[in-house]
């Protein structure tokens, strides 16, 4: 089996770096620093990485038609204008819902999928939501704890998803005509060493899975089966996806979250954003539908 190493783009010291989005139009890595708020965009070419200050957490974002991003918060859904760094009245909120946003990606038809966490992630308190055109939020799965990494075949027949505490990527039928879920089989085996967070496709319907505490993505046939290994010099991994010109760049985000001094001694470049080409191609991201 294959294994490469990733390595820093930016030394970002990310309290919890997560939900990378490729903006091909503007060539630019969207990514999130949760705990802190912060927004940022990094351009790979001059290497310049900017930050915008949301105010309170943020969960992830969406690219939006109009040029801004759809930025899923804790009190609902807002749009980040990029030019003025602008955060619009909150277009959606969340009534009933779990109170803090997690990651989150758009659906084949633009919808925005958003996992929500349990006050200090209470075990079975964390739920998933639909976001649809309409502004109109509809839960899908309840029952949860830590709602993490999305991604859909190519088909749009299929949803992956992560629920981090249960160790494993669950496949769910899809029906992208109007979003609804059916039913779910574990895919391939559990992880035994870390928790699977985030989660991209590639162009070849493998999956690509950041691994919490265990130091790596893993790229995981359309059945499971382990095919490749990323290492990344960072314990927390959180996310990743696809990105560059040609989207053969992987890139992926880490936390420092949680680490002790001592831990974050050893691991110098913890909450950094890593970079690999691994020899395949990513899709590009679907922007939200309004």
């Amino acid at each position: 089996m294959l294994t490469l190493e990733a390595t820093p783009v930016v030394p970002a010291r990310a309290e919890l770096a997560e939900g990378p989005v490729w903006d091909a139009d503007r060539g630019l890595l969207w990514w999130v620093d949760i705990t802190p708020g912060l927004v940022h965009a990094l351009d790979p070419v001059g290497g310049a990485d900017r930050s915008y200050p949301i105010g309170r957490p943020v969960g992830s974002v969406a690219l939006r038609r109009d040029g801004t991003l759809l930025v899923a918060t804790d009190d609902g859904f807002s749009a980040l204008d990029p030019a003025t760094g602008a955060l619009g009245t909150i277009l959606a909120r969340p009534a009933e819902a779990p109170p803090r946003a997690n990651d989150g990606k758009c659906d084949p038809r633009g919808r925005f999928l958003v996992g929500r966490v349990g006050l200090h992630s209470a075990a079975g308190q964390g739920g998933l939501y639909r976001l649809d055109e309409d502004l109109t939020l509809t839960p899908l799965l309840d029952g949860l704890t830590i709602p993490n990494g999305l991604a859909w075949r190519s088909d749009g027949r299929e949803m992956y998803f992560i629920d981090s505490p249960r160790r494993a990527v669950t496949a769910y039928g899809y029906d992208p005509s109007n979003g609804e879920l059916g039913e779910g089989r574990q895919l391939g085996g559990r992880v035994s060493d870390g928790e699977p967070d985030g989660m991209t496709i590639d162009a070849d319907d493998c999956l690509w899975v950041a691994v919490w505490g265990g130091s790596r993505v893993m790229r995981l046939s359309p059945e499971g089966d382990l095919l490749m290994t990323i290492s990344v010099p960072a314990s927390r991994t959180t996310s990743c996806t696809f990105g560059g010109p040609d989207l053969d760049e992987l890139y992926i985000t880490t936390a420092r979250q949680g680490l002790s001094p001592d831990e974050l001694a050893r691991e110098p470049l913890a909450g950094s954003l890593f970079r690999v080409r691994p020899g395949v191609k990513g899709v590009l991201p679907v922007p939200f539908a309004a």
